[in-house]
């Protein structure tokens, strides 16, 4: 009887179709990628960008001090995180208007104009359409670092949303070294290169505008925001490569009826709403513990779970940090002591790597329901985007301050970090969004119920699955 169960229950799993691959790539080439390339682009051809900064403000108004030239290049360099900041204020009303994926093809005037700007920069002669491209390629980032993981996590069977969400995070990282490529002197990274170099983010994003249009938006958004059934349906058959899509369809119908239940939710009454205290709070720790570095992870999120992985990276994080603080204390005391550093620095990218880069996008994706998760990305993109600006901005000055013992502040912070998911957050490895939710409702003092019959389980063709839904405060 029990292998019985465990074979339907293995039927109802889903799979990796080919559509659903292909959508994951191209929104992850076409969005991710550039959120990637762009942070790395301007590293490596700085010093040539500097002398054109310099070259065409003499121009204009004669001698330029080191101090200005300086400001001006902070400035290019921080509108990006700036950009993101807005950018993700946008993420709840565009998702909401347009879609997942149709944010993702209106995302991409945020990518080819300014690509258009910077690659015409010197011909133009202006230092100005560089900062304020950067700007605008910020939002593009902005929007796509929520957005991709939302559309992803969406169209994703709840067994692959964990593997199918670190997509992102894997073409960020590949974003990252084909700048780092790119700007290699003998490459792009040279006086003539330069806007080359710049301006080749716009080509993702037209590729993307080319082609995601011929895959599915999420049958999610469909069913439960537009409440079109009929194009949900199709879209998810489409994903899962089968017809029989009743049971997953009627699982959105239960979590709908539970949102009608609670009410619509916007970002002004989401810090109010009781039954989301929990995973507010933790979105906003685990974003602002995640932004001490941003590198890749491997596909073990479905085998070891989110909350595991987090721990583990957290844990090597702060460890790292510490050798750190003790190796850049006595560097100059033994000669040894600098490759530990090193290793440090390595170890410390492979912990973050294994949990915090990546998992808090999928997490954040399976703690709130279809109505809360854009204002609930706005929230998470937010803290993101200003914790990047702010470490960027602040760390200069604690390095010059407190020397090898600024990493004792990271070291608390990921210790912090590492303390309140344990305590926390619940594995949602598996889960489904409802499911997920429940998980929380004990700790936010909520009784979630939605209960269905069998007979309304195994779908009933184009019906109601008919469920009583409530949600009361205990």
């Amino acid at each position: 009887m029990d292998e019985e169960v465990n074979m339907k229950k293995g039927e109802r799993k889903g799979k990796v179709t080919l559509i659903l691959a292909a959508a994951s790539l191209v929104a992850g080439f076409g969005s991710s990628f550039q959120y990637g390339y762009n942070v790395a682009v301007v590293n490596s051809p700085a010093p040539e960008m500097q002398q054109f900064y310099r070259r065409i403000y003499v121009d204009r108004y004669g001698p330029m001090s080191d101090n200005l030239l300086t400001l001006l290049w902070s400035v290019t360099v921080s509108m990006y995180p700036l950009g993101g900041f807005f950018g993700s204020l946008m993420v709840a009303p565009l998702v909401n208007k347009f879609g997942r994926k149709g944010t993702l093809l209106f995302n991409n005037i945020f990518s080819i104009v300014p690509a258009i700007m910077m690659g015409v920069s010197e011909v133009a002669g202006s230092f100005e359409i560089i900062i304020v491209a950067r700007f605008l390629v910020g939002i593009c980032a902005g929007l796509s670092s929520n957005v991709v993981p939302m559309y992803l996590g969406e169209i994703a069977p709840k067994n692959y949303r964990g593997a199918v969400g670190i997509v992102p995070q894997l073409f960020i990282t590949v974003g990252i070294l084909v700048a780092q490529i790119f700007g290699i002197r003998s490459i792009l990274g040279n006086k003539e290169g330069w806007p080359i170099m710049l301006g080749l983010t716009g080509i993702p994003a037209a590729i993307e505008l080319l082609l995601l249009p011929f895959f599915p938006e999420s049958p999610r958004y469909m069913l439960i925001q537009k409440g079109d059934e009929k194009t949900a349906r199709k879209g998810l058959q489409r994903l899962r490569g089968c017809e029989d899509v009743d049971e997953e369809l009627c699982e959105m119908r239960v979590e709908e009826q539970s949102e009608r239940a609670e009410g619509r939710l916007s970002l002004l009454n989401l810090f109010t709403f009781r039954s989301l205290r929990w995973q507010l709070l933790s979105v906003i720790f685990m974003n602002m513990g995640q932004q001490l570095s941003g590198v890749n992870a491997v596909f073990i999120v479905e085998k070891s779970g989110r909350k595991l992985l987090l721990l583990i990276g957290f844990g090597i994080c702060c460890a790292a940090c510490v050798i750190l603080t003790i190796a850049l204390y006595f560097q100059t005391t033994l000669d040894w002591i600098p490759y530990v550093s090193i290793v440090c620095v390595i170890v410390y990218v492979i912990g973050h790597a294994i949990g915090p880069s990546p998992i808090p996008t999928v997490i954040t994706t399976e703690m709130f329901r279809q109505s809360s998760r854009p204002p609930a990305f706005m929230v998470a993109g937010s803290v993101h985007w200003l914790s990047n600006f702010t470490v960027g901005l602040v760390f200069p000055f604690l390095e010059r301050g407190l020397g090898p013992y600024s990493f004792i502040i990271f070291a608390c912070i990921c210790l912090a970090t590492l303390i309140y998911i344990w305590i926390v957050i619940p594995e949602t490895k598996n889960k489904t969004f409802l499911e997920t939710s429940k998980l929380f409702a004990q700790r936010n003092k909520v009784e979630i119920m939605a209960e269905a019959s069998d007979s309304e389980i195994k779908g009933t063709g184009e019906g109601n699955c008919g469920q009583e839904i409530s949600s009361t405060f205990l």
